[in-house]
């Protein structure tokens, strides 16, 4: 990660960076001012690339940035950040976009758990309602914007109560047909990641990968507890505690819902978010599925690098379990 830039520096001439308000592995992100529209405050993402890729990758991994940047700045929805300008200085390519006041629903949900109390279901699925909106927005652009990287420390509550799905480090754009490479490169959390989007951008992520992310997200919220991870769910199905084992005044409707989401393969999960929305909160029965075998499963692994960690980890397990018995 590069070093971080000081205070009172000003980029392209327009923003002078104010602090530092959030890292990742590919860069910092500040509070600036843009000096071009006074009182505006903004936020400026860093994106660093990997200079050890070969020049001509490097650049073709430099020029879908702007690709998919462009796609991004227009983009326009009550419940995303507007980003309005993107360049490059020197090795670094920036994005630029709203500066969102409020705390994000980590923080949220992390005061709640010190206090030891749930935040109400009302309120999760007040949230959920807008992230429906903000994904089925994004889902139904033309090519389909995938987030890849949904939860709770990328959703800013404003003062105002409104909801704002942030941070598009490791947006998709879906072409026609099939799937792009990742620009704004990295790995999503692993709590909220489904086993598809393991294998990097050569396969299945689509749709339904935003699915299981806003499920686990909205797991997470209801119980204050970390769901367990999809690798660790694909080698032991029993690993993941329902909802209102931690929490018994979730709804059973809406637990059923997270569940659902949650499948671990995509084709068992709602199709869209419009289809979440309409089962999470009415108007649609909940019908949940099993996965039918681990060799469905493998088949959304891109590299056998993936299964074979997988099988080993399994045949481990299976070994363990027989001497045990014997």
């Amino acid at each position: 990660m590069p070093a971080p830039l000081k205070a009172g520096e000003i980029l392209r001439e327009r923003y002078q960076l104010e602090r530092i308000i959030g890292q990742g592995g590919m860069g910092n992100i500040y509070l600036a001012n843009d000096l071009r529209l006074q009182g505006r405050q903004c936020a400026v993402k860093e994106v660093a690339h990997d200079m050890s890729l070969d020049p001509d990758m490097l650049k073709e991994v430099r020029d879908q940035f702007f690709r998919e940047a462009t796609v991004l700045a227009r983009l326009d929805h009550p419940n995303l950040p507007k980003v309005s300008d993107f360049f490059s200085i020197d090795n670094l390519d920036y994005l630029v976009m709203d500066y969102v006041p409020g705390n994000d629903l980590r923080t949220i949900m992390m005061e709640a758990r010190q206090n030891h109390r749930f935040i109400p279901e009302e309120d999760v699925l007040n949230w959920a309602n807008q992230i429906a909106n903000a994904l089925t927005y994004l889902h139904t652009q033309d090519p389909p914007v995938l987030h890849r990287d949904i939860k709770p420390s990328n959703l800013k509550l404003t003062p105002s109560g409104l909801l704002k799905l942030v941070d598009f480090g490791l947006v998709k754009i879906l072409a026609k047909g099939e799937v792009t490479i990742t620009v704004l490169q990295g790995q999503g959390t692993a709590i909220y990641t489904p086993l598809e989007q393991y294998g990097g951008d050569m396969g299945h992520t689509g749709i339904r990968s935003d699915i299981f992310s806003f499920g686990a997200t909205l797991y997470h919220l209801l119980t204050n507890e970390a769901p367990a991870d999809a690798r660790e769910r694909f080698l032991d199905p029993a690993a993941l505690i329902s909802p209102r084992q931690i929490n018994p005044e979730v709804s059973i409707r809406t637990e059923r819902a997270i569940l659902h989401a949650m499948n671990l393969h995509p084709d068992q999960r709602p199709a869209t978010a419009e289809d979440f929305r309409r089962i999470l909160l009415g108007n649609q029965p909940v019908i949940l599925q099993n996965v039918q075998s681990a060799s469905s499963l493998r088949d959304l692994f891109r590299t056998g690098h993936d299964v074979i960690l997988l099988a080993s980890s399994g045949a481990l397990m299976l070994l363990a379990l027989l001497l045990s018995i014997f």
